[in-house]
């Protein structure tokens, strides 16, 4: 016991409890922003305006269809060119989880959306309602409901995509582990770390949001 406790499996913790604190920030944080923006564009989506439309399309197919490593390099390395002032790290890696997420969560939306029932739009406004009062009171909840799998799934792939952005030395989670075995060569042991940590986080999500479908009978 005592030479586990000495061994590198418990010296690594440290840095990675630190590189956690920055994964779940910067997950949390940039899907709470990811979750407005999908939320603006996804109903875009369903815009009879071909404007509206237009843009909503080309932010959806421009974010979904490039990987987000060259996201996050552009945001980070790319737009301090054009903007005249640098980025800080964390910030550059929360825009980044938060417009690639916010295009997969449009999608979310707009087929939550649209798999809601036609007729109970026209139950709203048959009771008087106005076409924002019966997506906000009618459509929305129970879309929303049909959106929690998925949006679940969305929280474990950026999760997961947080650890690209090692690439521009954040202090996520796997980035904490380089730092640890570049410094002691324990590559085995800090690596198998790193993915018992991830698991540790994810493994639970997925468990606590199968509860929450069935509760709510999704």
């Amino acid at each position: 016991m005592d030479a586990f406790m000495e061994s590198h499996y418990m010296r690594v913790m440290p840095f990675l409890l630190e590189g956690v604190v920055y994964t779940l920030l910067i997950t949390g944080v940039g899907l709470l922003f990811g979750f407005i923006l999908g939320a603006i564009f996804g109903l875009g989506r369903l815009s009879k305006s071909k404007i509206i439309y237009g843009i909503s399309s080309i932010y959806v197919e421009v974010l979904r269809g490039t990987p987000i490593l060259a996201q996050i390099l552009f945001i980070y390395f790319g737009l301090p060119d054009v903007l005249g002032f640098n980025i800080d790290k964390v910030t550059a890696s929360i825009i980044a989880i938060a417009l690639n997420a916010g295009a997969y969560i449009a999608e979310i939306v707009r087929g939550a959306v649209y798999s809601i029932d036609k007729g109970q739009s026209e139950a709203g406004r048959s009771i008087g309602l106005t076409k924002n009062q019966t997506m906000r009171y009618i459509i929305w909840p129970q879309a929303f409901k049909r959106m929690i799998p998925p949006l679940g799934n969305q929280f474990v792939i950026s999760l997961k995509d947080t650890s690209l952005f090692s690439v521009i030395a954040v202090g996520e989670l796997l980035y904490m582990g380089q730092q640890y075995y570049g410094l002691t060569f324990a590559a085995f042991e800090a690596l198998t770390m790193v993915c018992l940590m991830y698991l540790a986080i994810t493994v639970p999500t997925s468990l606590y949001l199968r509860k929450v479908e069935r509760r709510l009978d999704v």
